[in-house]
């Protein structure tokens, strides 16, 4: 407690950013750093080529109400207020008709559906220490995007819910890419992602590919950057084939395309 307060008695500069929901606020550091939030101390990432250069990474979530965060940065015995000012995104609506099962699953599904809840949820609350890529992020395929992240999502005229990822155009069979080097932590088959690949990069970042029609790779297996992970297709809760790619940090599912764009500004 005593640190904490010695820290505002140096309090010299406040900072403000406006964010927003489903983005990432990335926030470069040195080596000496340490930045709080809610006083509990966040992860500092290494710079991939700065020497002496860290850099923090906090997702904010879709679903916030949260309309300020308050970070604190300190660095010695100086130290400086960021004030991070939440705006809601202007996200589209999308109405789909998809096969009525994917909306009201039949009681035979309900032990499979939420089995595979908690498994990616055991997988996403899992931080791995080392990093695994070393080069910037690239996208999973090139190709026209279909949907973006955090449309708001009708199901049927009922279900509601908002697009966790980024969908590519790809007719079945076309080849996809991992965005960067990891471990595979899932390769099945899934009731609403169909064939689904997760590949961890390492200090709690994962990447996702949905909706797949054959799966290249296997659990456990290290994958590098622009590797062949499988082929697109249409399983799972889908209107037609295409790709859809997510990005998982903190157990968000946050804009990918904003995340490689700064995760890439590093470089």
């Amino acid at each position: 407690m005593s640190r904490v307060f010695l820290i505002f008695l140096f309090l010299t500069n406040i900072f403000a950013y406006e964010v927003t929901n489903g983005k990432t606020f990335l926030l470069e550091v040195s080596e000496n750093s340490q930045v709080l939030k809610d006083n509990k101390e966040l992860s500092l990432l290494k710079h991939p080529i700065k020497k002496d250069s860290y850099f923090v990474l906090l997702p904010i979530a879709y679903k916030t109400k949260l309309k300020e965060i308050k970070l604190l940065h300190v660095e010695g015995n100086k130290s400086e207020k960021i004030v991070l000012h939440v705006k809601q995104g202007k996200y589209k609506k999308e109405t789909m008709k998809v096969n009525p099962k994917k909306v009201k699953p039949p009681k035979s599904a309900e032990n499979r559906i939420w089995k595979e809840y908690l498994e990616s949820k055991k997988v996403y609350a899992t931080v791995t220490k080392e990093r695994y890529w070393k080069k910037p992020f690239l996208m999973p395929l090139n190709s026209k995007i279909t949907s973006n992240y955090g449309n708001a999502r009708i199901y049927n005229g009922s279900l509601k819910g908002f697009h966790s990822g980024t969908d590519f155009r790809a007719p079945t069979g076309t080849t996809l890419k991992t965005v960067n080097d990891g471990v595979v932590v899932v390769a099945s088959e899934r009731y609403y992602s169909g064939n689904a690949v997760i590949v961890d990069h390492g200090e709690g970042i994962y990447s996702s590919y949905s909706h797949l029609s054959k799966i290249n790779v296997k659990e456990g297996e290290f994958v590098k950057r622009g590797e062949a992970l499988g082929l697109s297709g249409a399983t799972g809760r889908v209107t037609g084939p295409h790709l859809h790619f997510s990005i998982i940090i903190e157990s968000k599912k946050i804009d990918p395309l904003d995340f490689i764009k700064k995760i890439n500004s590093l470089f």
